[in-house]
């Protein structure tokens, strides 16, 4: 297992997550751990930067507001492949499959087994392989949401262009290679939501 990618990953899934007063306290962690490898930190100092000045209601309120009120930067990646369509739940399936073969129990904490932050420390703490192939498999869904990140201009698109930087090839150059790459449309069969809602996926299918 590379340290740099424990470590990288491990900071990213707290960064991703929502930040309550023990996350807010683990910011010196975070950077003494980057600082272990050359340029690691960089990536991850605009979000750090935020949980340090920032007061932690206005830092919750931002991330509520980012990250739980609309789609824009959904943290779960089957939403960008599958969108709210009967096929997900097979997916999420695959992803408790994946945490059951671990011999670690692994607790969802009530979130879906697709969230972002909990594969991601998975891929650190519990099964390295395992965890990557995930992030491999859904690495459209990764890029997506680098690209959102990027276009609402938040930090913490450098954050997922971190994680990206450890997958094997290059990040697509724009949303349309993303869904060239993935082979993928917009979902159809939505569950409570009119099929043409721009926020299923930010770039309608070829």
């Amino acid at each position: 297992m590379s340290r740099r990618q424990q470590v990288l990953y491990i900071a990213a899934a707290w960064c991703l997550s929502y930040p309550d007063e023990e996350l807010i306290g683990r910011v010196p962690l975070m950077r003494a751990g980057l600082a272990e490898f050359p340029g690691a930190v960089q990536d991850f100092d605009g979000v750090l930067d935020l949980l340090e000045s920032s007061e932690p209601m206005d830092i919750q309120a931002y991330y509520v507001r980012e990250f739980d009120l609309g789609r824009r930067h959904a943290l779960h990646l089957s939403y960008w492949t599958d969108g709210d369509t009967r096929r997900r739940g097979e997916v999420l399936g695959s992803f408790k499959k994946t945490y059951r073969q671990s011999d670690i129990l692994v607790d969802t904490h009530g979130e879906l087994p697709d969230y972002l932050p909990m594969v991601l420390e998975y891929a650190a703490l519990v099964d390295m392989d395992a965890g990557r192939d995930l992030l491999i498999r859904y690495r459209a869904s990764l890029e997506m949401l680098r690209f959102g990140l990027l276009r609402d201009d938040l930090p913490h698109a450098r954050i997922l262009q971190a994680v990206c930087g450890t997958l094997p090839g290059k990040s697509p150059a724009d949303e349309q290679a993303v869904m060239r790459m993935a082979g993928y449309g917009p979902p159809t069969e939505a569950v409570g939501l009119d099929p043409y809602d721009p926020r299923l996926l930010p770039v309608k299918g070829a």
